[in-house]
């Protein structure tokens, strides 16, 4: 947990305080580790009519040795809430909502779990279907806010056709790989979803490239792609040449020097990836620059510099990372977006067009049917207040409120942004394309 305000509330002074001022006291969050179970208690499921993701949920559940519970026992501790409401049909129908999750909110427990089910808005038959499914991300977003001890809420709108394709975001959302994700609307399509032989390794056998891999949230995303089992080509500037080496030794990869800004440098990368390893089935783009000034004094270098790092650099790339004999068939794209590219910042006017720049990327990616037909998927995380070198630099008073402008009251870490992109690298993910998930505790801020 980050130093200052959430380490003082989180005294014995600290609590007293806080208590009688009503002051928020960040919570310690459950996070992966290698072998822990999915969930460390009974899980409360229904939902609407037949609920079929429901089942599956269960069917999940079973698989894993976690109990399901229709209702709590007296005192019993809930360590998540899977609620489906795929069959609703008018708003009137989302009392099944409210009297499942609204009782459960009580029994759940520290760092507990609320997953909404649904199916998309643009699908439904008729309005009054349409505004019901568009309510679950108005009371999924409000149950988020309402949480405490670390528990977050998430919906997943399971496109008609594409119930085989839940799996994954229901192990994310449940697990503590999820800890910073709060308040997130995630869309599951149709994909060739193959689940792993392993999950504790579901990318065993993957050759991933990160960009901006030395230090930070890019050695941290090197980090838990190499856990999960990828081989790593760790890339960074020739500046961050140490560094990129220890990165790159640490998770048994490979370090590439190189400037992606450089004409050259999505070939040098495609190049490295299948001299070393054969191929090439991961895509990180997190390499990035801040430039920040007012932009009545930024000037054409600094706005150059930054769009063309953080954007244009990535579309020259994806020339041939996207191409022919590049990313296989089947691959996976993930790029680092920013709070600041869907809510602005002062100051960062460069910084948030480019980052915004990525998301338009993504969704026209995502909808691509060159890239569809071969079972390419591309979505972007998009990170809030990350606790990081360069946020530790923030003047107190402002690194203070941004850690607590969200639900969470907290800073997240690097790896709540590497356990992320990991999730959407997974081939049982193939059927999420074209989405951008927010790794930023619900923040305050932005849509």
């Amino acid at each position: 947990m980050a130093a200052g305000y959430a380490s003082f509330v989180n005294t014995g002074v600290g609590r007293k305080l806080a208590a009688q001022l009503g002051l928020p006291r960040p919570a310690h969050l459950r996070r992966y580790a290698v072998g822990e179970p999915l969930l460390d208690g009974p899980v409360l499921g229904g939902g609407h009519g037949l609920a079929p993701l429901a089942a599956r949920a269960r069917d999940l559940l079973t698989r894993e040795t976690i109990t399901s519970v229709e209702v709590p026992s007296e005192g019993q501790r809930l360590a998540a809430t899977v609620a489906d409401l795929s069959a609703v049909e008018t708003p009137a129908d989302l009392e099944s909502l409210r009297a499942l999750v609204g009782p459960a909110l009580r029994s759940l427990g520290p760092s507990g779990r609320v997953v909404v089910l649904g199916r998309p808005p643009r699908e439904a038959a008729t309005v009054d279907q349409a505004a019901a499914r568009r309510a679950l991300e108005g009371i999924t977003r409000s149950i988020g806010k309402e949480l405490r001890g670390g528990a977050t809420a998430n919906l997943v709108l399971v496109a008609d056709g594409a119930d085989d394709g839940v799996d994954s975001a229901l192990r994310f959302f449940l697990s503590g790989r999820s800890a910073y994700v709060d308040g997130q609307v995630v869309e599951v399509g149709a994909g060739p979803v193959t689940e792993p032989a392993d999950w504790a390794r579901p990318l065993a056998g993957k050759v991933a490239v990160v960009t901006g891999a030395a230090r930070g949230i890019g050695a941290a995303i090197a980090d838990v792609l190499a856990r999960d089992g990828a081989t790593v080509v760790c890339v960074d500037v020739p500046a961050a040449g140490e560094a990129l080496a220890s990165t790159a030794n640490r998770v048994g990869g490979t370090a590439l020097q190189l400037d992606v800004t450089a004409p050259d440098a999505g070939r040098r990368i495609l190049d490295h990836a299948v001299s070393r390893h054969g191929g090439l089935d991961v895509v990180v783009h997190n390499a990035g620059i801040t430039r920040d000034r007012l932009l009545a004094n930024t000037d054409e270098q600094r706005w150059h510099s930054v769009l063309d790092v953080n954007l244009l650099s990535i579309l020259r790339m994806n020339e041939v990372l996207l191409g022919e004999g590049g990313l296989r068939d089947g691959g996976h794209m993930v790029l680092v977006s920013s709070m600041s590219g869907i809510a602005g910042n002062r100051g960062q006017s460069n910084y948030a067009a480019s980052k915004a720049g990525i998301i338009g990327l993504v969704q026209a990616l995502g909808s691509d049917p060159a890239l569809g037909a071969r079972g390419i998927t591309v979505n972007a995380v998009a990170p809030g207040f990350i606790e990081t070198e360069m946020t530790a630099r923030i003047p107190f008073a402002t690194r203070e409120a941004g850690r607590l402008m969200n639900s969470l009251s907290q800073g997240g870490l690097p790896v709540d942004v590497a356990e992320t992109i990991a999730w959407l690298s997974q081939d049982a993910s193939a059927g999420i394309n074209g989405n951008v998930v927010r790794v930023c505790g619900q923040s305050l801020l932005g849509a």
